[in-house]
């Protein structure tokens, strides 16, 4: 390939998403090294290895055509779902639950990317699938088969037990079939059908920690010293950051340790004590504005299969950013969803820069078939 044909090519590509993306990983990994400053491991720097393993994959990605993935679309939610199985077998536990597969030195979380393969299954089923063009729309039969993808890996997240990534799964999915053309008597009939599940969910598959966590939801104080206690040292913390925060390293809630899994699922607690009001606004600016590129490669994509995939990755990172800040400000139930690209973890940094490399090479290719 020639100079001047690669050059072109690197034109296509969405530039403003790649600075939006190296813009939050950079300010991740600066916010972590405040986290977790006291820690006996450098995670900070663990965490940028990990990007740097996301962008290698982002790199391979681009390499090659998007709807390669069309073809690996079944072969991926079989090894999905079988990595789940594996991990209700033989998985880790950690802190009462099963999550986490042991490969060599490292710990693998399947959770994470079994998103991915719901995302680019649904892509496919409803990239290929005529029955709603035919009629114009699809019905509640229609979507049966959708439906079922979605329902297990759902299940045997929620088997785990990982309250936040099956809602998270479950949200990507429903915000992918909003989008295929449903009739708003067949979206009603889903809402009434999900409430129903919701309520025998309740009674059959969440943990009493889990049920406590919802409870204290609706009054945190009655619950300060037992399940409340990660709620309210959140807000505390985003409070006491106040108009333009305490300054790097400088945060009380989180020095002292009185902020517990700071690093993870309460990171952009640190955040908004750390930088403050303003701080904050810049994040979830940086976070709205990722949407909407993602949105952006969605809407220009060639191809319903491009279209679709973006659209899921798009979702993948709203409902994430939407429901961690929610809980650590006491908007949302607390259930454990990391905040994409600033949160601690290998599984989660990589499942997330491999839907930005999934983006990216969709809008690379929608000037070439």
């Amino acid at each position: 390939m020639s100079l001047g044909v690669t050059e072109k090519k690197l034109d296509n590509l969405h530039w403003p998403l790649v600075l939006c993306t190296l813009i939050i990983c950079s300010l991740g990994v600066w916010n972590l090294a405040s986290a977790t400053k006291n820690a006996p491991v450098i995670m900070a720097l663990v965490q940028f290895r990990w990007m740097l393993v996301g962008g290698l994959f982002i790199a391979l990605l681009l390499l090659a055509d998007y709807r390669w993935l069309q073809t690996a679309a079944w072969p991926g939610y079989v090894a999905a779902i079988g990595l789940l199985a594996g991990v209700a077998f033989a998985g880790k536990k950690v802190l009462g639950a099963r999550r986490w597969l042991q490969v060599g030195s490292m710990q693998v979380q399947p959770s994470e990317f079994v998103k991915l393969a719901v995302i680019i299954l649904l892509a496919r089923w409803f990239a290929r699938d005529e029955t709603g063009l035919r009629k114009g729309h699809y019905g509640i039969l229609d979507l049966l088969r959708p439906f079922a993808f979605i329902l297990l890996p759902v299940a045997l997240v929620m088997k785990q037990p990982d309250l936040g990534t099956a809602l998270v799964t479950f949200a990507i999915a429903m915000t992918m079939v909003m989008f295929a053309k449903v009739k708003w008597r067949d979206v009603a009939i889903m809402v009434v059908g999900g409430a129903g599940a919701a309520v025998f969910a309740w009674s059959r598959f969440l943990k009493d920690y889990q049920k406590q966590r919802l409870l204290t939801f609706l009054n945190p104080e009655a619950y300060a010293k037992g399940a409340g206690y990660h709620a309210i040292q959140s807000v505390i913390a985003v409070g006491s950051g106040q108009w333009s925060g305490k300054g790097w390293g400088e945060g009380t809630q989180n020095q002292l340790a009185f902020l517990p899994e700071q690093h993870t699922d309460f990171i952009f607690s640190v955040w908004a004590e750390e930088h403050g009001f303003l701080g904050a606004v810049v994040l979830i600016a940086l976070y709205a504005f990722l949407v909407l590129a993602a949105l952006d490669v969605a809407a220009n994509a060639r191809d319903k299969f491009g279209s679709f995939l973006s659209l899921g990755i798009a979702a993948l990172f709203f409902w994430h950013a939407f429901i961690n800040m929610g809980m650590v400000t006491g908007l949302l139930p607390v259930v454990g969803v990391p905040l994409p690209l600033f949160s601690y973890g290998g599984s989660s940094v990589v499942a997330d820069m491999l839907g930005i490399g999934i983006l990216l090479n969709v809008s690379l290719r929608r000037f070439m078939f």
